[in-house]
């Protein structure tokens, strides 16, 4: 028989340890908190906790054990416009969660407030529409599993979803496409594994709720950007129900095992609970004002610097201890190797205003278990001075739109955008080298990624073509920096074909062959479309599932450039290239014209200049290390390059992206190579013996 004993009010959430459960839940406001259990048929059994210690509810149910299916009730305040939205009526998911199962059913019930009366409580009951919260038992045999702590120079990150690398893989068993099985099964972990990426970064898998108006359309929150419980894996993508623990765990080491990095993008910048007329389904209906940024002119309405609503309340202790728990639960309980954090600017606002001092990042700096994985962040929000771009403190990186926006500029003939794109090739050094305190890979350098085109959409589309989308081609951004090579959209005219090939192996070898960490999207090796669509969030379909029968040709491509990246010290070069002498008297970076002489100011600034050679030598503390020239012509013509002048060694020519599987040719010392138009080549440079 179940008996609720005092408990302890640490930890946080349901803990079961062998003989039954703690519950424990913080909330400044409550009166008091039930937690509610359900049996197989529905039946619901509350406990109203009846300790308290400061503000934590706890108490310990005896013989209360894993698979449990529990929710929370919360008797307190009532004043919506006062930002108190407590009504017992309502089912709420436990913010600790640590597995949560089944999906919002969008009734009138899961809305604390009266249609006709926002001021007044809906009556009705909840539970039959909300997802119950689970308890767990962690027990789970990791092996000999560790981390496989690649360095940042050597990273190379692909961003993909779990769903859409998988569920359409031919060799993947039916049963496990669309899971986190799936992306730990042999045919796609080998796919990793011989493209020659280190990482990856799975897009939102932290439990998320399908908005109310998708599912009015018929659609679903594909990108899961929409968080409901930060400590739970999202369950479905698992492939047996109930076991998404087990299978998130298998999935890492697995992953591990084939020495690839697992980096989570994750959502703690705001939640699925939408704005002031939102659902109560778990952090409203807890505590309001703890949890969330409320106007200070009217309490009733949030703080929206997420553009979804609501802005998670990072200045308040309880809601930044949650952020913390849970990301060192994702370190700890499932062996993640990094963070991807989405609008990272919200979490690192102190008093609304961006600070580089902000609580948040501080934590992350102290704490020993955050401080030695990856942290990369998403450097701007839609909030009032929430472009902060080079703004966060060492060790984090950061997503570089601006690198994004010169190689696309550049690549679509966009005139004067040469010098920009010198320094986006070298770092972005204007962007992130302050007084040398960050390193030359604090760039997270991309063309493309879920959010925009695809490289094949990025090359055959001008504009957006969101229709399916259901809102009237009005979202998604308008200002996309593509050129779709003279046709809208699918052509069979060779010549366009063929330039849109040249044109995606320019751009990928571009992104390669830069200073800082690379970041593929993933399904682009595979001449992923989307067919104009650009913002993707929606489409849980063959929009944005990777079709596995794509580009053989581009692939091998890919996985070539990636290969010379990874064989070369010079690319992965962690020192900032400057310029100048070294005291080997050799400069690490020169910028070659095509006559073979150093660029000229006259060159950097005609603004029809639109090809450069990068000369860059191995690291000093490497001096036998190959030197690689890079000459890209972004012109539409093809262009001569001589080999640099006073130079007597011989060079090799290993890449062109107009010939992508040519073999190397050797080059004389005088030589001349011909760059077609949109064209890049690389050379190495022989010594003489």
């Amino acid at each position: 028989m179940t008996r609720l004993l005092a408990g302890t009010p640490h930890p946080l959430g349901a803990t079961y340890d062998g003989r039954g459960t703690n519950f424990a839940v913080h909330s400044d406001i409550a009166e008091s908190i039930a937690v509610c259990l359900f049996d197989e048929t529905g039946a619901e059994t509350q406990y109203w906790l009846s300790q308290r210690s400061g503000s934590t509810h706890h108490g310990y149910l005896t013989e209360v054990g894993p698979g449990t299916r529990y929710g929370l009730r919360v008797e307190g305040p009532w004043s919506p416009a006062d930002g108190f939205w407590c009504n017992p009526n309502k089912l709420l998911i436990d913010p600790y969660a640590h597995t949560i199962d089944g999906n919002v059913e969008w009734d009138r019930a899961v809305y604390g407030f009266l249609v006709q009366d926002p001021d007044a409580a809906e009556p009705h009951d909840s539970a039959p529409f909300i997802p119950h919260s689970v308890v767990v038992d962690h027990d789970f045999d990791w092996g000999d599993d560790r981390p496989p702590a690649t360095p940042w120079s050597d990273t190379i990150l692909y961003e993909t979803h779990v769903k859409a690398i998988t569920q359409l893989h031919p060799d993947v068993p039916a049963e496990l496409r669309g899971t986190y099985l799936g992306l730990a099964s042999p045919p796609v972990v080998e796919h990793l594994v011989g493209l020659g990426v280190t990482a990856v970064e799975l897009l939102p898998v932290q439990q998320f709720v399908h908005d109310h108006a998708l599912v009015r359309r018929g659609l679903r929150n594909h990108w899961g950007y929409q968080p409901i419980g930060f400590f739970a894996p999202h369950h479905e993508y698992a492939s047996t129900p109930g076991a998404q623990v087990r299978e998130f765990k298998t999935m890492v080491r697995q992953l591990h095992r084939a020495g690839l990095e697992v980096i989570l993008d994750v959502v703690y910048n705001h939640t699925g609970e939408s704005h002031h007329l939102g659902p109560n389904l778990c952090h409203r209906g807890v505590d309001n004002q703890t949890y969330y940024r409320l106007s200070d002119e009217d309490p009733r309405h949030y703080l929206d610097y997420s553009g979804v609503g609501n802005t998670i309340n990072t200045d308040h202790p309880a809601t930044l201890r949650m952020i913390a728990d849970s990301l060192r639960h994702w370190v700890e309980t499932y062996h993640v190797d990094g963070f991807r954090f989405d609008l990272a600017t919200t979490l690192a606002r102190h008093r609304l205003a961006f600070d580089p001092g902000a609580p948040f990042l501080q934590l992350v700096h102290q704490d020993p278990v955050l401080n030695r994985v990856k942290m990369i962040a998403e450097p701007w929000d839609v909030g009032p001075g929430g472009y902060r771009l080079g703004g966060f403190p060492p060790p984090w990186r950061e997503w570089n739109d601006r690198y994004r926006d010169t190689v696309r500029d550049f690549w679509r003939t966009k005139r004067g955008s040469i010098g920009e794109f010198a320094s986006r090739l070298t770092g972005s050094a204007d962007v992130f080298r302050h007084e040398d305190v960050r390193p030359a890979t604090s760039s997270i350098n991309f063309v493309t990624s879920h959010d925009g085109y695809t490289l094949v959409d990025l090359v055959s589309y001008e504009a957006k073509h969101n229709h399916a989308n259901g809102q009237d081609n009005q979202d998604g951004h308008s200002d996309n920096r593509s050129w779709n090579t003279g046709v809208e959209g699918e052509t069979d005219d060779p010549a366009v074909t063929d330039l849109r090939q040249r044109r995606r192996r320019s751009l990928y070898a571009t992104l390669l062959l830069s200073q800082g960490v690379p970041m593929l999207l993933g399904g682009d090796e595979l001449g992923r479309t989307q067919r104009g669509n650009n913002n993707a969030y929606a489409q849980d379909n063959e929009i944005s599932w990777y079709d596995w029968s794509g580009d053989a040709g581009f692939l091998e491509f890919a996985r070539r450039v990636i290969a010379l990246r990874r064989a070369s010290a010079v690319f992965t070069n962690p020192q900032w290239l400057t310029g100048h002498e070294r005291s080997d008297n050799v400069r690490d970076v020169e910028w070659i014209a095509p006559t073979g002489e150093h660029m000229t100011m006259s060159d950097w600034e005609r603004p029809t200049t639109h090809a450069v050679g990068m000369l860059m030598h191995g690291p000093a503390a490497e001096p036998d290390a190959d030197s690689m020239l890079v000459l890209c012509n972004a012109g539409h013509d093809a262009i001569v390059f001589r080999m640099p002048i006073g130079n007597g060694d011989s060079w090799t020519e290993l890449l062109d992206t107009a010939v992508p599987d040519q073999q190397e040719r050797a080059v004389a010392p005088d030589g001349t190579v011909e760059v077609a138009g949109f064209g890049l080549i690389v050379l190495r440079r022989e010594l003489q013996s």
